[in-house]
């Protein structure tokens, strides 16, 4: 577990009986909510999930490096289908949408041995819990970074969550909106989705064009940009306030 910059965001509060533990291999570095310690049980899931991902990659050199979508593959891994699928309907390369696809593939594995499940990864969120969470919105400089939050009902679960950023972390956006979030049951396309959504957004003109280009993308339940002051939101989104010191209950 050495070897990796602790991230700031990764906060629980509210709902006794879950444990928070990490799980890492190589660039993945999943945070996760489970019933008990299952810590083997994530690795083992990353392993075999990233195993067939590298072996693809060697296979074809052209998915890692591709800014635009790929023709399905029928005799892909899951994995790699689903970011195939994702990277087709948001216009992406397929890796825009690694986080969000490992974060489900995870978490559908230890879905099927605890009952209930959180994961993270870099951001992006596979949510499948037995009462409500409420999701803290960071938004780097914003000043509604940290104020701002999403409750998700049990009832919506299975829901993913993912993130981009123009002016936050380590991957490649094209816009600089301080967070557009996207919120789909499929986590690959949540992610593929939340970074062509970012990708649109330059200045406050773009937010209305932005959400109207995700709100007909198949699959997308509901979206938030934040620029700057500026806060636009669009289809199945419950915006809560929290304080940027204690955070909502229940926040993950």
């Amino acid at each position: 577990m050495s070897g990796f910059q602790e991230r700031f965001y990764r906060v629980w509060r509210g709902q006794g009986g879950m444990v928070a533990f990490r799980a890492c291999v190589k660039e993945t570095d999943l945070w996760i909510l489970a019933p008990g310690q299952m810590q083997d049980q994530a690795v083992d899931s990353i392993i075999r999930h990233r195993r067939g991902l590298e072996q693809y990659l060697l296979a074809n050199p052209s998915f890692l490096h591709s800014l635009t979508p790929l023709p399905p593959d029928p005799l892909a891994p899951p994995l790699v289908k689903a970011m195939l699928a994702a990277g087709q309907t948001a216009g992406t390369g397929p890796m825009a949408a690694v986080a969000g696809a490992i974060a489900q593939a995870v978490g559908c594995d230890l879905k099927a041995l605890a009952g209930a499940v959180v994961v993270e990864n870099g951001g992006d969120l596979y949510l499948d819990a037995g009462w409500d969470l409420t999701v803290g919105l960071g938004a780097g400089g914003s000043p509604l970074s940290g104020r701002l939050a999403l409750a998700i009902p049990a009832t919506r679960m299975p829901l993913a969550l993912a993130t981009s950023s123009g002016t936050v972390g380590h991957s490649l956006s094209l816009g600089r909106a301080d967070a557009a979030t996207v919120l789909a049951q499929d986590g690959a396309l949540a992610d593929a989705a939340a970074t062509a959504l970012g990708n649109r957004v330059q200045a406050p003109a773009d937010l209305a064009p932005a959400l109207d280009w995700v709100s007909a993308l198949p699959g997308v339940l509901g979206a938030v940009i934040i620029l700057g002051r500026k806060l636009a939101a669009w289809g199945q989104v419950e915006l809560v306030q929290t304080d940027p010191q204690t955070g909502p209950q229940g926040q993950a």
